[in-house]
């Protein structure tokens, strides 16, 4: 029996049963989760990730044989955001490797052009999946040449408006919204607190912490936020327990698999968030208007798509330069192949993933 072939039900259960088994789940936050995967195509392909780790080798096959590089894994439109790095300046990037792994280059490419397709069915996109290819295509190929270069922001409003970007425009209710959570009594798993103090600019600084439902695919995992008032203003970390790849799922390994979120970090090419570390399995890092993901609802209808595809393109790339000799890699693989490789693969995932979402929904 292929992978194709099994039911979208028992495959999610299957992935559900070996998440529990790798740490405590949420399951208030698990079933949310479900009821957001049925409400349209989009949001189910955020959320089933581990779907797209069982058939894609099997749909995509003439894809699975490209080098492998270190992967985000779940790459779509929605997985980028911005963040502050050393020196204050705003960057824009990749905001999730919750799904980080060693898979073909190929992966991401066409995970990102097959999410093109869907949004741009319910509307979240203009651009058709033939040309936002094209664009992501040239601007990897260009960024593999060039050695990669971190995505950093100009403080202008010009340059922020062609991404569609508004993030320097502190949302009004950021902090309310986060202040109105009830604070968590004793039921802390241990080192939470202690990774949530550390990561505060001081010893002494007077926290509470509440939890958080937030994100999509990562809905069902333990997450925790340490709030305090400092220097005039309020201050968030948050502590997300680290759950390994789906694309570990596959190979019914849990126990000790080392996640690769921090790898991914180091070795792509950026500018990093200083806050973002793992620590005994829980990924800490600041919370803040401006460090956030950013969803294409979210963006300006003032975006320029170009330029916003041509950025996840340089992006994607900057994620796969870990070593020294992948782009001569990576280059040689894409004259290998064939013109149109890219949007035909991206369209034949988009429709398996909606005939999957509609056996899910039903």
């Amino acid at each position: 029996m292929s992978q194709k072939e099994v039911d979208i039900h028992a495959a999610t259960r299957s992935y559900e049963g070996w998440m529990r088994r790798c740490g405590p789940v949420i399951e208030s936050h698990l079933q949310h989760k479900h009821e957001k995967m049925r409400q349209d195509p989009f949001q189910f392909f955020r959320g089933s990730y581990y779907r797209w780790a069982q058939i894609w080798f099997e749909v995509c096959a003439e894809c699975a044989n490209a080098p492998r590089v270190l992967s985000v894994g779940d790459l779509h439109v929605d997985s980028f955001g911005t963040w502050r790095d050393t020196e204050g300046r705003l960057c824009w990037g990749v905001d999730d490797f919750d799904e980080a792994f060693p898979l073909p280059y190929t992966n991401d490419l066409v995970r990102l052009a097959a999410s093109v397709k869907v949004a741009r069915s319910l509307g979240l996109l203009n651009i058709k999946t033939k040309d936002a290819c094209e664009i992501v295509l040239d601007a990897y190929i260009q960024t593999l040449r060039n050695g990669g270069c971190p995505l950093v922001l100009a403080e202008s409003e010009t340059a922020l408006e062609k991404l569609g970007i508004e993030a320097l425009k502190t949302p009004k209710d950021f902090w309310r919204k986060l202040n109105e959570h009830p604070s968590v009594g004793r039921s802390l798993p241990d080192g939470v607190r202690q990774c949530l103090a550390r990561a505060l600019p001081a010893k002494d600084l007077a926290f509470r912490i509440v939890r958080r439902e937030a994100g999509l695919g990562s809905l069902g995992q333990q997450r925790f936020v340490a709030i305090a008032y400092c220097s005039g203003g309020y201050i968030a970390r948050e502590a997300k327990r680290v759950v390994p790849s789906a694309s570990v799922w596959l190979t019914g390994r849990t126990g000790n698999h080392q996640p690769h979120y921090e790898d991914a970090i180091r070795t792509a090419v950026r500018s990093p968030d200083p806050f973002q570390k793992v620590r005994n399995g829980w990924l800490i890092r600041r919370l803040s208007p401006d460090s956030n993901p950013i969803s294409m609802e979210e963006l300006s209808c003032m975006r320029d798509e170009t330029i916003l595809l041509h950025a996840m393109g340089n992006e994607v790339a900057n994620v796969h330069l870990g070593k020294k000799r992948q782009p001569d890699i990576l280059l040689k693989d894409l004259k290998k192949r064939k013109a149109k490789w890219l949007p035909e693969a991206g369209r034949r995932m988009a429709r398996q993933i909606t005939t999957d979402w509609k056996q899910y929904r039903a």
